[in-house]
């Protein structure tokens, strides 16, 4: 029997080495902690910036690196038109800070690049966007399940790691169990035409 897979959700993960960059980006990030009272969105116990990130100069070096990927993923994914970067924001999660699961609505890719990261620091969490297949939960042999029978996917946070994702995916970061603060940015990219 010949077996057929539709409706797949793509995830693309990039590294980038570059420890000096990340390093400067701890500290302005954590400098512009200091500056700013940030914004509450989905973060508990944790800092979020304002999200015009991609306006400051200081961090232009990374902008660019995310539209770089974001042009290889238009190319892999067959889009049109010219990626736009529609907002970014630095994240600061301490021992026990989290994200609530959320998605990001009017936006076409969204993703993660992750500045400071420890063991046990918070995973992100994707979850099966196919709400419809919660209705029922099979038993499954004892066995590990291949990667498209699972219901969610945790990604261990890596320093330099970038990772993207269709906006209307269902994610969140779990707490952070280490003793030291975890940094991240995180955005949204639009298609030019959507916005113009």
């Amino acid at each position: 029997m010949n077996r057929e897979l539709y409706f797949p959700t793509p995830v693309y993960v990039k590294d980038i080495q570059d420890l000096t960059m990340n390093k400067q980006l701890e500290r302005d990030i954590i400098t512009w902690s200091n500056q700013d009272k940030g914004v509450q969105r989905t973060n508990m116990n944790g800092w979020h910036s304002q999200t015009n990130m991609h306006e400051l100069p200081q961090f232009k070096k990374l902008v660019d690196i995310l539209f770089d990927a974001q042009r290889e993923i238009y190319k892999e994914e067959m889009l049109s038109s010219e990626p736009f970067l529609g907002n970014m924001w630095a994240n600061i999660n301490p021992p026990g800070g989290y994200n609530r699961p959320h998605i990001h609505p009017n936006s076409l890719w969204s993703g993660v690049y992750y500045v400071k990261t420890q063991k046990d620091c918070g995973h992100l969490k994707l979850e099966d966007p196919r709400s419809i297949s919660l209705m029922t939960r099979p038993n499954r042999i004892e066995a590990e399940l291949p990667a498209r029978l699972w219901r969610d996917v945790h990604f261990e946070p890596v320093t330099g790691r970038l990772i993207m994702f269709p906006s209307w995916v269902n994610h969140g970061v779990e707490p952070n169990m280490s003793n030291e603060i975890r940094i991240s940015v995180s955005f949204n990219f639009l298609q030019r035409s959507y916005v113009v």
